[in-house]
């Protein structure tokens, strides 16, 4: 699986931004999908995913009710939509993949995209 993620910039806080997180090799439908971020100084940490069919959604407890994870199989795309943004927030954000929700939340997936860089002033 090949991932793409794109959608990352500068906001200030308590603004709104949207990931995508495009996949080609195998369908999107087949795996979970999800989001990791790395901030500054910091170890990744996972932050959301949305599992195979029939999919649901799991969050780190700091973004529930700010950031909401969604998937369009027939576009093969894994979207991330952050609102309410905070500072805390600034990370390079990565998509992954694997077949088992476990792993991505472990921060172990099989599949990694490159990183997409937010920035959330204060």
């Amino acid at each position: 699986v090949q991932l793409q993620a794109s959608g990352g910039g500068l906001v200030q806080a308590g603004g709104s931004l949207s990931l995508s997180c495009t996949a080609s090799g195998s369908p999107l439908s087949a795996n979970t999908i999800g989001w990791i971020r790395q901030a500054p100084g910091k170890e990744r940490e996972f932050v959301a995913a949305i599992s195979r069919f029939p999919a649901s959604t799991v969050y780190l407890d700091s973004v529930k009710g700010r950031f909401t994870i969604s998937r369009d199989n027939g576009e093969n795309t894994v979207y991330l939509q952050m609102n309410s943004l905070k500072p805390e927030d600034t990370a390079v954000y990565y998509c992954a993949a694997d077949r088992l929700m476990s792993r991505v939340r472990a921060v172990r997936p099989d599949y990694w995209g490159q990183g997409t860089l937010v920035t959330v002033s204060s």
